[in-house]
Formats: C-alpha cells, structure tokens, sequence
C-alpha cells in the first residue's frame, strides 16, 4: 500500500489567530463536529470519554457526600416556569418552546428545559413534609438548551451542552451554606487533579449571581484571549424556591417552616477550556488523568518488523494500568503518526526501533514540554508513572501562572480601561452597585464582574467606578 503524505497540522499559530486554532484542533484532533442546527454540537468518542471520565469522578465525589441520581422530564410547562419570578425574568430569553404536537397547537407551551428548578421542585413539595425527609439530596446528569446567544462556539458556548444539576434541600440555612462551599471546593479539586485548570474561587456580585438565588459561589478562569469565563458553580437559593413552591415541613417543635435549598453544576465548557490554556501549535495537550489514550506506542520497523512488535506488545501489556495503544500500521509512516498523536495531545509516546531492542531501552516523549529521553526498558514502569504525574502537575503550574501573570490592580478607570484593553483580568475595588456594574461595562466596551474572591480582609479605599467607600476587591473581565 502507498504511504500517506504527513497531515499537514494545524495552519494557523494559536497566538496568531486563537479562535481559527481553536477550530482547527477541535476538527483535527476529532472532539467535536458541527450540524445543521447552530450552536448544537456532536460530541465525538475523543471528547466524550473526557466527559465520562469527568462524569464517573464527580459522581463518586457527591455520592460520598450523600446525593443521589435521579432523571426529571425534559419539557417543562409554562405554569410551572413562571412560579418563581425573578428565576423566570432571569432565563426568558434563553427559553426554548415546544408549542405543536404534529399540526396541532398544544394548550400550554412547554419550554426545553433551561435548568430544573421548575420541574423538580414541584416534585419536592409533596415529597418533604417532616424534618426527618431532610435533607433531600438529588443531582441529575443531563442536557439543557439554553437560546440566547449569537456567536456559538463548540464546548464553550453551545445552545444545548452537558452537565449536572445538583438540587439540594436542607431544614436551616447554616446546613445549606456548609454544602454550598463544600461543592465549590469539590469542583475546585476536580478541575485541579483531572483539568489542570487553576480557577479563582469567590462569590458573584449581586449584579451578576444567578436568578433567584440569594447568592452565587463561582469558580472563575482566564483564557490565552484575554477572556475570563465562569466554571463551576454554587448557588445558595435561601427560601426564595421553597416559598414559590411550598417546599415546606414541620420541625421538631411541630411548626412549619420553609427549606432552604442550593443548587450547583458542572459543564462540558470546561473541556473548551482546557482545549485552550492547554493546548500549542502542534494542537491538543491533554492532562494525563483526563486524556482518553494516555500512552501511544510508535513502533519504528524496516525489515525486522515481527522483532519489534513483539517487544512493543511486551510495553503495552506491562503499562496495562494506563490507557495504551499500540499503533502498528504500516501504511503509515513513524512521522505521519507522530504528527497525528500530538494533534490529540496524547500525553506520552513510546518510540522503539531496532537500535532501541538493541540498547534494550525506549525512546520517551512526553507531548506538553515536546521532551525526548532514553530510558532503560527496566526503568520505564517508574519513568512513566513519574511523566505523567509531572505532566499533570506541570500543566496546573502553568495555568495558574497564565491567570496570575495576567492581573491587573487599578485604582482609577484610565486604568481599568487601559487594562481591558491589554486583554488582562482587573482586581479593583468596588462598592457593590449594580449602577457602577453598568458604568464600567459601557467604559470598558463589555467588562463584567467575575467574583469577590474568597479571603479578603477589611477592605479600606474607594470603589474604581464612583468613588463612593468600597466593599470589597473584585475581578472584572470581558467573559466568553
């Protein structure tokens, strides 16, 4: 058989252009295809085992923290939307409508879910009725269309994307408080060990927490771009949902009370955005605990090709706890295959030829830092459960390097704007109105309020918008 020509790779540099890079190593690398319907994605096997993998760790995580699974419909009436006010005021323009059944005009809209409060709390209603039904904890993994946008972009911003919607209930507001922030550092944890993604945890502001909740936890992340975007969340919803409800029990004294709820989620928006702090012109940079194919064998043959794919499925066997291919086709060249492997961002290559067996080592390169070494085939079990945990860890530095080197504290508004327009994320104090929110995002040409990180001491000064006292110090950005 004829031998292929190398793919060419990717045609643009990611700090030339980063959202045709962008487009390109989704494509290439085989995350993602489009179709017909604009901000609707296929997620292909390469990007959905990432989510599987992301699905089974923070599954173990919540059960551990006593939540359960459970699956509520899809379709939402209208009724039932429009019970809680300020939910509804928050999501209509994002809401999708079925209002046929073939050609016949249904009664009441039904909107795709945009998120399931609605739903479920109609459920929880009848099912609390005592203190000892509390808390009730209950999370579901499924999708949610929300129509908002015009600019769609695979992963980071689609109209209908993945996640989990965890839905807790809870007898005081101290219990509920507690699992809010426990959430929040349980995500922290999973971007940080699977990701490789640092994030700055914090609270929204008034201006920005989602609708209905009293307030919002976040997770915030910087991107190549310039671009801050939110990643997991935490909401303490307060009564606000029992009262719309009438999620209510009888305590132990035998008086009724409403619960107090929480709700929280994580998105496949966050494989966008390891897609970009990660990845470089070559392509994809997977982290080793989220890569689907860890480690590719690339075996290098001329005329003793029986030889040496022998010893390569001896390597295989012997790394059987990670994720290995071996890749032995011959209609392809060891170069072809190189090249293909690191536009996947597979974390480790194992090259071995016939001067390899020879010397009784392999060659060792690892795709984040492009580094080569010999190592001695006694010595590759330890070589490699070494790589990969210092790729993880590498990855993580660098990320956390890329958001810190790129803030910006400013006093004044001349330099918030300057700041913005460097495409960096501004730390400044701020008084907390939701006025000065608009001021600055019309100043700026569209920043926003990321959070209030956690942490602060007293804050002494005055807010960079109105000069009024400032309550706290807070990051602003232009969001994705």
């Amino acid at each position: 058989m004829a031998k292929e020509k190398a793919p060419s790779g990717l045609g643009v540099k990611k700090s030339e252009d980063i959202s045709t890079w962008y487009t390109e190593v989704i494509q290439k690398a085989g995350l993602a295809d489009y179709t017909d319907v604009s901000g609707c994605i296929v997620f292909r096997p390469y990007a959905y085992a990432m989510w599987e993998k992301i699905v089974a760790e923070v599954d173990k995580r919540i059960k551990k923290m006593g939540v359960k699974n459970a699956y509520f419909p899809l379709l939402i009436p209208e009724k039932l939307l429009k019970k809680e006010q300020a939910h509804v005021k928050g999501f209509s323009p994002e809401v999708a409508w079925v209002t046929h059944a073939g050609d016949s005009k249904l009664d009441e809209r039904l909107a795709i879910r945009p998120t399931s409060e609605t739903i479920m709390y109609e459920s929880y209603k009848n099912w609390i009725r005592s203190w000892r039904d509390l808390p009730l904890k209950i999370n579901q993994w499924n999708n949610v269309v929300r129509w908002e946008f015009k600019h769609p972009v695979p992963f980071l911003r689609t109209r209908e994307f993945l996640w989990n919607e965890g839905h807790t209930v809870f007898a005081t507001k101290e219990e509920a408080e507690k699992e809010c922030f426990e959430i929040l550092d349980m995500y922290d944890e999973v971007l940080k060990d699977y990701f490789a993604l640092y994030g700055v945890k914090g609270k929204k502001t008034e201006h920005e927490k989602f609708a209905g909740a009293e307030y919002t936890l976040s997770i915030e992340l910087f991107l190549p771009n310039g671009r801050a975007i939110q990643g997991p969340d935490a909401h303490h919803d307060g009564q606000n949902f029992a009262k719309a409800f009438g999620i209510k029990f009888l305590d132990q004294n035998q008086k009724e009370q409403f619960a107090y709820q929480n709700t929280w989620a994580i998105t496949t928006r966050m494989i966008g955005v390891m897609i970009m702090v990660h990845g470089d012109d070559r392509g994809l940079v997977l982290p080793p605990k989220l890569a689907p194919l860890q480690i590719v064998i690339v075996p290098i043959f001329f005329d003793d090709k029986d030889k040496i794919i022998k010893k390569a499925k001896d390597i295989k066997d012997m790394l059987s706890d990670y994720s290995v291919e071996l890749d032995d086709r011959d209609e392809y060249t060891a170069g072809w295959k190189f090249n293909e492997y690191e536009v996947k961002g597979v974390p480790l290559r194992i090259e071995i030829g016939p001067k390899d067996i020879a010397k009784d080592q392999v060659v060792l390169v690892r795709r984040d830092t492009l580094k080569k070494e010999f190592v001695p085939l006694k010595d590759l079990g330890k070589r490699v459960k070494e790589t990969l945990e210092d790729i993880q860890t590498h990855l993580y530095k660098q990320s956390k390097k890329m958001l810190e080197e790129n803030i910006v504290e400013v006093k004044d508004m001349a330099e918030f704007v300057k700041a913005i327009e460097n495409k960096k994320l501004v730390k400044a104090l701020f008084c907390g109105e939701a006025s000065c929110e608009d001021v600055i995002k019309d100043k700026t040409g569209g920043a926003t309020s990321r959070n209030i990180p956690f942490g602060q001491k007293l804050v002494t000064g005055k807010c960079v918008c109105c000069g009024k006292q400032a309550k706290n110090s807070v990051y602003f950005g232009k969001g994705y």
